[in-house]
């Protein structure tokens, strides 16, 4: 993986493509063109040939946008990738611009010149997205945007890699605990009730949740490529490259399903002239919405109505996550303790911590893949929130540092995600404040009581108060939904500053992740994953109340640990938590990682 890496984001590439890139659009008549970290379905992962950011700047980031002009380059950054966005683009071919400053809208509008054309690939870019590009250029009657039929940047991509063609496989009943046929009555009836003849569907999570299959297309994310459309009666066209199918796939499919070559999902589009469509244009294509308006559709714009019960797991699902990270706690303590003797001694680096973690993983012959790239960060490394090492930044874990590492993984029964940060030799008086405090917004979050109808924005602040308490804070959300052997990243809930209007639900499942960084120096995370559960009854209480029920198993750091920062009712939960871990994991674990156990996770 390291390799690759490298290849992809060697500075040089950048402006010998960049300026094959500008002869292809002047060719066309362009003098502009956008270029979005995105492909055809708007997921976090790319398949390698929808990989065109990384290929034209070198810029590999999950996240992330660049505008080509005549004369001018911009690659947008948010605030995760501060030092990797100089490491990887060459600055003399393209300007670095901090989102948060600049959006990427509002940059093109202060540089495009006027009569301008500037093309974008409607494949690439929601329509919502689109709409707020027209307008910051229809505000300075500067140039027009213009869609084109096919990508430039595939024309001059020489050894652009095909499509990917992952197998296709069902996911067990058992594990999904209801069949594709209840879950395609559930939205039709949604469909239905809404007076809406068809939902057109193009997250491939949402269709592999639906339909109760799992695939190979991307990495870390266990669904293939495809689009489906679904009436209300029930009927469902299932567009996708039929290579995929395994025949046990095709036997779970069965004649309920029409499959569908891909090339025909665009006529499909045009069959429902006169028909009222719903479309979530905040993750639908452009060219989906074109298509639709084209062919006389009444669009109803909507949230994806598989969002909402895909998040809200059914007992079966949340019985699979348990099972799933008490497998994984049981590599974390082995890991942990790997690295308690280990890493004192000096000879490890962050790339052969992440190996040999992904290894204990490989090892319990469980693994489908990792649910993201391990974030291995030692020392300043670890300031970095979304840190990705490679060869070049590889740093030595030294004694008298922190050690970040935020790693998951994907089992046919759950999803994982985990940080810890562990002490390498003695820690500093600081360093144990920050780590408290950050522990102490994790037990507040973990602890809470909130009533039904409460949104996850609502509960920010109590992972934020101690950190605030001390004129600090984090720049990233406390919390994210997770899929069950879906995306680790899920919707639509999160736990956050911002106004997120989804009230959190039973059965969802979220990230409960406070964090502190000291640039230059150390960073520190503490993350669980929980479950939003009915909470217990409360004498004279006069409303239903939800909590937490957290599912992550491993030792939190008490080397890293101000007691006399605790409350009382803190310290009770910290030494709950370590023993329902102790009581958990150590009746399978070897004999030295027991012992181990046993005193990491002591009473306080």
């Amino acid at each position: 993986m390291f390799q690759e890496f490298e290849v992809l984001t060697d500075p040089r590439n950048g402006p010998i493509r960049l300026a094959a890139l500008r002869k292809e659009l002047s060719e066309r008549g362009l003098t502009g063109f956008l270029v979005p970290h995105a492909d055809e379905h708007q997921g976090e992962y790319l398949p390698a040939r929808a990989e065109r950011l990384a290929w034209l700047t070198g810029f590999t980031a999950s996240a992330g946008a660049a505008i080509v002009l005549e004369d001018v380059a911009a690659v947008f950054y948010d605030g995760r990738y501060t030092l990797q966005v100089r490491q990887q683009v060459d600055q003399d071919a393209y300007t670095p611009v901090f989102v948060t400053d600049t959006a990427p809208h509002e940059w093109l509008a202060a540089n495009a010149k006027e009569g301008g054309r500037i093309g974008f690939d409607p494949w690439l870019h929601t329509a919502a997205e689109v709409a707020r590009y027209r307008k910051a250029l229809a505000d300075k009657r500067l140039a027009e945007l213009v869609p084109v039929d096919t990508n430039p940047i595939d024309a001059v991509w020489a050894d652009q890699p095909g499509a990917p063609l992952g197998e296709i496989v069902p996911h067990p009943a058992e594990l999904a605990g209801l069949s594709s046929e209840q879950k395609r009555l559930q939205i039709s009836e949604v469909l239905e009730g809404k007076g809406e003849d068809a939902v057109v569907l193009t997250l491939p999570d949402s269709i592999a949740w639906l339909l109760n299959i799992r695939g190979a297309d991307l990495p870390h994310t266990p669904f293939p490529l495809s689009f489906a459309i679904l009436t209300k009666e029930g009927r469902l066209d299932f567009f996708v490259d039929e290579r995929k199918l395994t025949p046990a796939a095709r036997t779970h499919l069965g004649n309920a399903i029409n499959v569908r070559k891909p090339e025909e999902f665009v006529p499909a589009l045009g069959d429902l002239k006169g028909h009222t469509v719903h479309l979530d244009d905040k993750t639908a294509a452009e060219r989906i919405r074109m298509e639709l308006e084209r062919a006389g559709a009444e669009i109803v714009k909507g949230p994806d109505p598989c969002l909402l019960p895909k998040a809200c797991k059914n007992p079966a699902e949340l019985n699979g996550m348990r099972s799933a990270h008490v497998r994984d706690g049981s590599v974390m303590a082995k890991f942990l303790r790997f690295m308690a003797e280990e890493a004192p001694k000096g000879g490890l680096d962050e790339i052969a911590a992440a190996k040999k973690l992904e290894a204990l993983r490989t090892g319990t012959g469980a693994l489908k893949d990792l649910s993201f790239d391990t974030i291995s960060g030692a020392g300043p490394n670890g300031a970095l929130p979304h840190y990705r090492v490679n060869t070049d930044t590889n740093r030595p874990i030294k004694p008298g540092e922190l050690y970040l590492v935020d790693s998951g993984a994907q089992y046919a029964d759950g999803t994982t995600d985990i940080t810890r940060t562990i002490a390498v030799g003695e820690p500093t008086a600081e360093m144990r404040d920050r780590f408290t405090r950050v522990l102490k917004g994790h037990i507040a979050l973990a602890r809470a009581r909130f009533p039904a109808g409460t949104r996850g924005c609502h509960l920010d602040v109590l992972a934020r108060q101690p950190l605030w308490d001390a004129g600090l804070d984090f720049d990233h959300g406390t919390g994210h939904g997770v899929g069950a052997h879906l995306s680790v990243h899920e919707g639509p809930h999160n736990i956050s500053k911002g106004l997120v209007d989804v009230p959190l639900k039973e059965g969802m499942i979220c990230s409960n992740e406070p964090g502190f960084y000291k640039e230059g120096e150390y960073g520190i995370r503490i993350e669980n994953l929980v479950i939003v559960t009915p909470a217990t009854a409360v004498e004279g209480g006069d409303r239903p109340m939800h909590g937490f029920e957290t599912i992550t198993l491993a030792p939190i750091d008490l080397n890293l640990v101000d007691i006399s920062l605790l409350t009382d009712a803190e310290v009770d939960w910290l030494n709950a938590y370590h023993k329902r871990v102790f009581d958990t994991l150590a009746p399978d674990a070897d004999e030295d990682t027991k012992a181990w156990l046993k005193e990491v996770t002591r009473a306080v």
